[in-house]
């Protein structure tokens, strides 16, 4: 079988110029000749040797020639390509023109098909396919690509349409709907270039089935446009994928228009009632229609009743696809029947309800629905769905109790509260009424969430402004007892060297004093009474350098990472009160990760159109810079989140808290003008959502330094280190000592009792007066000697500001120092601007109120 020719039974091509071929009966007599040369040489070889030598040096250059023909291709083996002869016969058959130029472009092969695509009659008419469309302007671009790609011996498609077929006689009729296809593609590569093999194939009957189905098509869509009724397609991310021309009419849009900038099921369909088009029920593998009576929106904004046959296709999974809606004009009612006009009308009223109106069964299962009970109880809103499934099973037995009422014909059955679990929870206020036969009860349900959650709200504010009013009234009293006890401490210490006995008991009360001015200082912070130095921060420099601290409180088994917004906005606080809130939240953490684990800081700006978003209660809208303080910890449940800015609530051991860490947070950020949140999942982690308002600076804003002194250690929190570890230089010893008569008023006899030993003793004359009453008496009486007068801000009689101005009647210009334990913004506004005047917050030492007396006096 190997030797057997093959015989094709395929068209012979027009053109085959295969390459020379060696001939057998050549090699057959090169053999005969070789054989005969060596019997003459066996008889001549003894004595003709250089004849010998001669003959053989000329058979080894023939075999050498012969060697490198071969090579080249010059002299070829017979039978070399017949393994090629059975593709060849493929290649002659096919109804495809197929046409191989050499690197030259001279055709080296073409085969019958090719010959009738392009008209040639013989060989000598045949051309490559760009001299065949050359002179058709409209093929001229096609032509080209087609060429270059056969220079850069790449594949190339093109598909043409020709007015009539090459090389036909002017004669013919022009054959106007032929199309090809023509390709080219590199074949062969070698020394001499790349051969190319160009195919040309009619798809004409192709192209004609085509534009048959296309034509069909336009066909059917026109007569889907200009049907009677109207017609859209709900793709299944709620986008509008197809309107017909009627239904566009009907709410006046360009069809143009729609088509560039597509069309928003809420462009025409209000949206209350779009929940109603997604709450069919879920049947795998089936379609689902529904029958829904609502209002359209025209581009005016005018309503158009209709009535819309939803259909809804549904995936073996249950999930939704495109949905088909046909939608019938209800507009004209004069064209409606009597009978079906009092439906119509009730339809509308039903539909476009605000209160949820839903109608059940004897076992509780929705009959019909409107649009308000599909928005507000979307997976629950179909037909056949009962009602007891969507309700907490705390609420499930008042629900059945009034259902069963309805059922035995009760009026009267009272309202009841329940609550629709989910991922977003709503509440409801529920009426049942009796129905009677067929659906037993209508429900009507009053959407109570929003009230709720406000509800919840002005309780949280009302109980935070309760507890921060006692903590603000607690800390003020405080403060003039720790006032007291503070400075006596300092007149003792005045008195004793440090090798006296008593001097270290008299430091310990002092120091025990001082822990408490810090826990009076906490309490303040949470009622947001405090005294704030607030400037401009550039939030990731602040957080920077609380770097090294923060890894210092935070020990090596937690990881501490920043991570920073980009160009974030400037806000304006009190640097040392907000280092203390990074700090407290840090510390939580901490606690929260006994085991180690990972802290994150993020910031990043919120614009104003972005509130609305985050979906945060109380929060109104303005650009915020959020800071994240976010841990990897235990977490913490609903129950404990809705106390942690209690003060002096803490989930820690006894004597390891104050409980005073975050409600300081809380104050501190409120008092900025901010507000905080907190996410927590357990045994996943705490996030506090820090949003701080955004600043925009004036002209009036002014450098600061951004080195200020941190807040001075809280008792139960961590204390702020120095930025630098150097030594700071020892203070040289001030002069507190001065003259001059100060005008005292301070209705707490402690205070009253130190302030005035403590002035005395720095060389000033007191006089002391218990009430602004006996102040205003010591002015009058002492006019021209009071060169300063120090004040409590509260008092019983008449606040300090008031009696100022009562004083500064008689004295006008004389310089004041406030001390108040309250924050010095509580009755700054109440101070005419201009006023000379200084503020000394209270728990104060000896030498702070001798520094403020001396910096206020007169020279």
């Amino acid at each position: 079988m190997a030797d057997t020719e093959l015989r094709s039974l395929s068209p012979d091509p027009v053109v085959d110029r295969p390459e020379r071929r060696g001939s057998v009966l050549l090699v057959l007599l090169l053999a005969v000749a070789i054989v005969l040369a060596a019997v003459v040489v066996s008889y001549t070889a003894r004595t003709q040797t250089t004849y010998v030598l001669a003959f053989l040096g000329i058979l080894a250059v023939v075999g050498i020639v012969a060697l490198f023909g071969g090579t080249i291709g010059l002299i070829e083996v017979a039978g070399r390509s017949r393994r090629f002869d059975l593709a060849k016969a493929i290649v002659d058959g096919l109804p495809d023109g197929a046409l191989v130029t050499d690197s030259t472009g001279r055709i080296i092969y073409a085969n019958a098909a090719y010959a009738t695509l392009t008209g040639a009659e013989s060989a000598a008419d045949l051309r490559s396919l760009d001299q065949v469309f050359a002179g058709n302007p409209a093929l001229s671009e096609a032509v080209y690509r087609l060429n270059l790609a056969a220079r850069e011996a790449r594949r190339h498609h093109e598909e043409v349409r020709v007015a009539q077929r090459p090389n036909a006689d002017a004669s013919e009729p022009p054959r106007l709907n032929q199309w090809l296809s023509l390709r080219v593609q590199p074949l062969v590569r070698d020394r001499r270039g790349t051969s190319t093999l160009w195919t040309a194939t009619d798809i004409s009957r192709d192209r004609e089935r085509h534009e048959t189905v296309f034509q069909e098509l336009q066909h059917a869509i026109d007569f889907l446009d200009h049907a009677p009724a109207g017609f859209f397609s709900l793709e299944p991310d709620g986008r509008v994928g197809y309107v017909n021309a009627t239904l566009a009419g009907w709410l006046g849009m360009d069809l143009a228009d729609a088509a560039i900038s597509g069309v928003k099921l809420s462009d025409i369909i209000p949206l209350a009632h779009i929940p109603r088009l997604k709450a069919q029920a879920a049947t795998p593998g089936e379609f689902s229609t529904d029958v829904l009576d609502l209002d359209l929106i025209d581009k005016a904004g005018r309503s158009r009743p209709v009535r819309l046959l939803h259909r809804v296709s549904f995936s073996t999974d249950g999930t939704s696809g495109a949905s088909r809606t046909l939608v019938i004009d209800r507009a004209n009612e004069a064209e409606v029947l009597d009978s079906s006009r009092a439906e119509l009308r009730f339809a509308r009223f039903f539909d476009n309800a605000p209160l949820a109106i839903a109608t059940v069964d004897a076992a509780g299962a929705i009959s019909r629905s409107n649009a308000a009970f599909s928005a507000l109880l979307p997976r629950h809103a179909s037909p056949g769905v009962l009602i007891s499934d969507a309700v907490s099973d705390r609420d499930r037995s008042a629900l059945s109790a009034a259902l069963a009422a309805a059922r035995d014909g009760q009026a009267n059955i009272a309202p009841f509260d329940v609550v629709f679990p989910g991922e977003e929870p709503r509440s409801a206020r529920v009426f049942v009424a009796s129905f009677g036969a067929g659906e037993a009860a209508a429900l009507y349900l009053l959407d109570m969430t929003e009230q709720r959650r406000l509800e919840q709200q002005v309780a949280q504010g009302v109980k935070m402004n309760a507890v921060g009013q006692l903590a603000g009234g607690i800390a003020h009293d405080f403060n003039n007892v720790l006032t007291a006890i503070i400075g006596f401490c300092d007149l003792l210490l005045s008195n004793h060297k440090p090798s006296d006995p008593s001097f270290q008991d008299i430091m310990n009360i002092k120091s025990n004093a001082n822990r408490a001015a810090g826990l009076v200082k906490q309490l303040l912070a949470f009622s947001r009474r405090q005294t704030l130095r607030p400037q401009v921060l550039t939030l990731p420099s602040t957080l920077s350098d609380l770097t090294v601290l923060l890894s210092r409180l935070l020990g090596e088994n937690v990881k501490l990472e920043m991570r920073h917004g980009r160009d974030l906005w400037p806000v304006r606080a009190d640097l040392s009160q907000f280092e203390q809130v990074v700090v407290n939240l840090a510390v939580n953490a901490k606690d929260a990760m006994p085991k180690g684990g990972r802290l994150t800081i993020s910031t990043r700006n919120i614009s104003e159109a972005d509130v609305a978003g985050l979906k945060l209660t109380g929060m109104t809208p303005a650009d915020y810079v959020e800071i994240d303080v976010t841990d990897t910890g235990t977490g913490m449940p609903p129950e404990i989140i809705e106390k942690i800015f209690e003060p002096f609530f803490t989930t820690k051991e006894m004597g390891k808290g104050t409980g005073l860490g975050l409600s300081s947070v809380y104050g501190i950020v409120k008092q900025t003008g901010g507000f905080v949140y907190v996410d927590s999942v357990l045994d996943q982690g705490t996030t506090f959502r820090i949003f701080l308002p955004r600043h925009v600076p004036d002209a009036n804003d002014l450098a600061q330094d951004t080195s200020a002194a941190p807040a001075a250690p809280l008792p139960g929190e961590p204390a702020l280190l120095p930025r630098s570890e150097t030594m700071a230089p020892v203070p040289k010893p001030v002069d507190l000592t001065g003259q001059g008569t100060i005008l005292l008023v301070e209705d707490e006899d402690a205070v009253r009792a130190f302030a005035v030993r403590a002035l005395q003793g720095r060389g000033y004359t007191v006089l002391d007066a218990a009430s602004p009453g006996a102040a205003i008496d010591l002015m009058r009486d002492n006019l021209a000697q009071i060169s300063l007068i120090v004040t409590d801000v509260q008092m019983p009689e008449m606040d300090g500001p008031t009696m100022v101005i009562e004083l500064k009647k008689m004295k006008p210009g004389v310089p004041v120092v406030f001390m108040s334990g309250y924050a010095e913004e509580t009755f700054r506004r109440s101070i005419a601007d201009g006023e000379n005047s200084a503020f000394l917050p209270k728990p104060f030492t000896l030498k702070q109120l001798a520094q403020a007396v001396k910096d206020a006096m007169p020279i």
